[in-house]
């Protein structure tokens, strides 16, 4: 998707650490209750220090939702975020992302475009209401909304096993998108096989499929990934555990099914922290999730070593562009009375978009 972001001011691009983080201080004291700031946790410190709540996507947008009394929410995410976040705002709440270019790049595998042609694709060879979209989180409104049209829900990667055994439990065959790793990873857990699923290729006509695979398949996952998550490797955890016998190896479910099968454990961003919290002093754990994160749990908890299994330390490339300098860029924006880069959502898409994320309220 593109998003188009002005070069910032040289007073910014130019301006020390030390002199943002005055700026940043001055600006969000002068705001006071009026602007809340929020921080996703793989954001990196530097912009952490300012958050006055840290969370996963969603888990931030609804405490957004619970801040009545802010006028400005500051989400430091990524596009999709601060989507879900006006949408479970309030009318009189604006939603600001300081780097529009702050996106994900899974989210953009997936777009509304492309899904609709799939839908219409599967609709010539099989019974259309038979199938049941689920999309994850990490996606725009647009497809949120989509779902919600379409009889479906939005899912989580903690609530994905919920999610999914409801929509199975209406009909026989899901469309799981963007990220196919989560919907195999949870399929598994269902006890489905991988004769159970097939992956759809949004740029290959009827998903690179034959008819008869789409006819038996009960799990259509979109080919799509995380960047950062794709990258673990088996060969990543076999060498964690050479080093490191009694060691514990942490995985995000958005990891290939290879890397998840040899894990100790697997769970969501928040299971991964409540993980760590609770081993035991002296414990030495390998994390399979997004450096920022994994630093920041090291920090946290000096009686224990936590480590990232990827040897090259690859950061979220679109979560790192929000910084010092944007955020002191927007807060300023409010301060002289201008709101930069507001992220609104249309009313309908909106609507359709809380009708899929009240469902999947419901089922968990």
């Amino acid at each position: 998707m593109l998003r188009l972001q002005p070069p910032l001011p040289d007073r910014y691009t130019d301006a020390s650490p030390e002199h943002l983080a005055d700026r940043i201080g001055a600006a969000r004291a002068a705001l006071g209750s009026r602007v809340v700031i929020l921080g996703h946790h793989y954001q990196r410190e530097e912009v952490m220090r300012w958050a006055d709540a840290r969370g996963d996507s969603f888990g931030l947008s609804r405490m957004a939702a619970e801040r009545r009394d802010a006028e400005f929410v500051v989400f430091c995410g990524v596009h999709f975020m601060a989507e879900s976040a006006d949408i479970l705002t309030a009318p009189d709440q604006q939603v600001i992302l300081p780097d529009l270019n702050a996106g994900c790049s899974m989210a953009d595998m997936a777009d509304l475009d492309s899904v609709e042609e799939a839908w219409e694709s599967l609709a010539e060879v099989t019974d259309i209401d038979r199938l049941v979209p689920i999309t994850y989180m990490n996606s725009s409104a647009a497809l949120k909304a989509f779902v919600g049209r379409r009889g479906g829900a939005v899912c989580t990667s903690s609530n994905a096993r919920a999610a999914l055994s409801w929509a199975l439990g209406r009909s026989d065959k899901v469309l799981f998108f963007p990220d196919q790793h989560l919907g195999r990873n949870t399929g598994y857990q269902l006890g489905y096989l991988a004769g159970d699923m097939r992956v759809w290729d949004p740029r290959q006509d009827l998903g690179a499929l034959g008819e008869a695979d789409v006819k038996e398949a009960t799990l259509l996952l979109w080919k799509g990934h995380c960047s950062v998550h794709q990258r673990f490797r088996p060969e990543h955890l076999a060498a964690f555990r050479a080093a490191n016998p009694d060691g514990l190896v942490l995985a995000h479910p958005e990891c290939s099914h290879e890397v998840v099968e040899l894990a100790d454990q697997v769970g969501s961003t928040d299971f991964i922290i409540r993980a760590v919290e609770g081993a035991p002093p002296g414990a030495t754990i390998g994390v399979a999730t997004e450096i920022h994160l994994v630093q920041r749990l090291a920090q946290d908890h000096p009686d224990k070593t936590v480590v990232s299994l990827d040897p090259l330390i690859c950061p979220c490339s679109t979560m790192f562009r929000i910084d010092a300098a944007h955020l002191a860029w927007v807060l300023e924006g409010l301060v002289e009375g201008e709101v930069r880069n507001r992220i609104t959502v249309d009313a309908d898409t909106a609507q359709w978009a809380r009708v899929a994320l009240d469902r999947m309220l419901a089922i968990t």
